[in-house]
């Protein structure tokens, strides 16, 4: 198979979670350039629309729901909406994802659960429903959104420890679903970004920037289309013989 093959996702239907706006948007994007049809998920409405329109105008083919990922039966209805609109589910990538800045003496056990119900519970349902219909079809891949704060915490913050927790468990949701699906032609890896610019991010890169400058081996933060080339080869053949593993896409911070 010649590499243009092996990165191209003609014919494939992807679900991205948290795809409106930000590094899902882009994610989005970079499978849509690919070949793949998509489908959005969002919590707001006011975010989806606008995204649907932009892949609308670009001759994109792409379908919306919104969504709260916590929410079982909404999880399953976007995946009921996948298989009708495109007959398959081929690739889900579960980037939903929120965060609360407290340190974890004083976070209120609500805001804990709230983003371990999004970040991590969201994914698992994700993967379970999509799961199913990949275990018929026996194909699939699954691509988790994890960040670097799974790997590595800082003594002087930003404190967010829901948030740290959900992405170390959600590599660990990675491994157990690759190790477990593997036989059945499902492929499980997750990708964990450094500090991109974002809604969710941008409030804490002021006090990590400085950081990031002194001692990255790529002395910056990462910039706009710095995700879309991993996200196609984690969700085309060009990885398949890859499963159950987490790349870093931070710029050599965690190999210093």
């Amino acid at each position: 198979m010649q590499v243009q093959q092996l990165f191209d996702l003609t014919g494939r239907a992807a679900i991205v979670t948290g795809g409106s706006r930000g590094l899902g948007f882009e994610m989005a994007e970079a499978l849509a350039e690919a070949g793949a049809d998509l489908m959005l998920c969002a919590r707001r409405e006011q975010w989806l629309t606008p995204a649907l329109d932009e892949f609308r105008g670009r001759g994109f083919r792409v379908e919306g729901k919104v969504c709260d990922v916590a929410d079982q039966a909404q999880v399953q209805d976007v995946v009921d909406a996948t298989m009708s609109a495109f007959g398959r589910v081929d690739i889900l990538v579960n980037n939903a994802g929120i965060s609360w800045g407290e340190r974890p003496e004083s976070m209120a056990l609500d805001k804990f659960q709230k983003v371990l119900d999004t970040n991590l519970t969201g994914a698992f349902l994700f993967s379970q429903a999509a799961g199913r219909e990949m275990l018929k079809a026996k194909r699939g891949v699954i691509i988790n959104i994890a960040s670097v704060a799974g790997l590595r915490s800082s003594t002087h913050g930003p404190h967010y420890v829901g948030y740290v927790a959900s992405k170390a468990a959600l590599m660990g949701l990675t491994r157990e679903l690759a190790a477990t699906w593997g036989r059945d032609g499902i492929r499980v890896n997750a990708i964990a970004p450094g500090f991109f610019h974002s809604r969710l991010a941008d409030p804490v890169i002021q006090f990590a920037e400085p950081e990031i400058q002194r001692r990255n081996p790529i002395p910056r933060v990462g910039a706009a289309g710095e995700l879309k080339g991993v996200a196609v080869f984690l969700a085309s053949d060009a990885s398949s013989y890859i499963t159950g593993q987490t790349i870093i896409v931070d710029g050599g911070g965690t190999i210093v």
